[in-house]
């Protein structure tokens, strides 16, 4: 099988049959069992009483079935802040009280330099997250804001997330925060939507399935061989094609698990 980063370079072969398959995976196993898997996303009123219920609308479904929804894995209540030096910084709302310990927090979230900003007085932080998304065939996945659920307390500003192709360019996730109004508190409770996936798949109308894959040593070896690039060049897009040759052809392999197996 040839793998392709851009769909255009599949013309004039066969169209992909039946659904696609794509895999998830934790890059990280230590304390793997708070991050809820990914889950399909489904409408918040299940009502299908009624023939014109918008739970039983072939677009409403049909749009729901493509994104995939993942779930804070811990409670976050922070306050900007500056420090002394009048470096910007966050502080833990929760103090003593908080699920999670202080020396964890600051290892999962980070406030990005200041002159890395993307707007001026809009701080951006960083969750970094074990997620890894892959497929074995050309497949785009965009991280995107939780639109489809209602948060009683909004965020006090918005998430921004990317769009890039899994089958070359497996690489842990982060939830990335624009901090548009520091006066008040960021808050997102262990279990509450963080962000949704959605993959793009050719041809279009294609199912895509999710599966958590075996953590193979071809899989580590790859996963090795992109990580930290973008520590090194500025526009990583530009390796694609070098990834894509030193690839191997089959990374996904879903785990099996049997009856009774307390992770099924």
């Amino acid at each position: 099988m040839q793998l392709s980063v851009t769909f255009e370079n599949t013309a004039g072969t066969e169209a992909g049959r039946g659904p696609v398959q794509v895999g998830w995976f934790l890059n990280e196993r230590k304390a793997g069992i708070v991050y809820f898997p990914p889950e399909r996303v489904r409408s918040a009123d299940m009502n299908k009483s009624h023939a014109k219920s918008a739970s039983r609308c072939p677009a409403v479904i049909n749009m729901e079935s493509r994104y995939f929804m993942v779930r804070c894995p811990f409670d976050l209540n922070l306050q900007f802040v500056r420090d002394k030096d009048s470096k910007p910084a966050m502080r833990n709302l929760n103090g003593d009280m908080s699920g999670i310990r202080a020396n964890k927090l600051r290892d999962k979230i980070h406030m990005t330099p200041e002159h890395e900003w993307r707007y001026p007085g809009v701080p951006t932080i960083q969750l970094m997250l074990p997620y890894v998304f892959i497929a074995d065939e050309p497949v785009y996945m965009s991280q995107v804001a939780p639109f489809l659920h209602y948060a009683r307390t909004p965020l006090p500003g918005t998430i921004f997330g990317g769009r890039f192709p899994i089958n070359v360019w497996p690489r842990p996730l982060m939830w990335a925060f624009e901090w548009a109004d520091t006066e008040k508190p960021l808050v997102v409770n262990r279990g509450d939507p963080l962000f949704y996936c959605t993959f793009e798949v050719a041809p279009q109308d294609r199912a895509v399935t999710i599966a958590e894959v075996e953590v193979t040593q071809d899989l580590t070896d790859y996963m090795d061989l992109i990580s930290g690039a973008v520590n090194y060049v500025n526009q990583t897009f530009s390796l694609f094609e070098a990834a894509e040759a030193r690839r191997p052809t089959k990374l996904v392999q879903p785990i099996r698990r049997t009856r009774g197996d307390p992770a099924s």
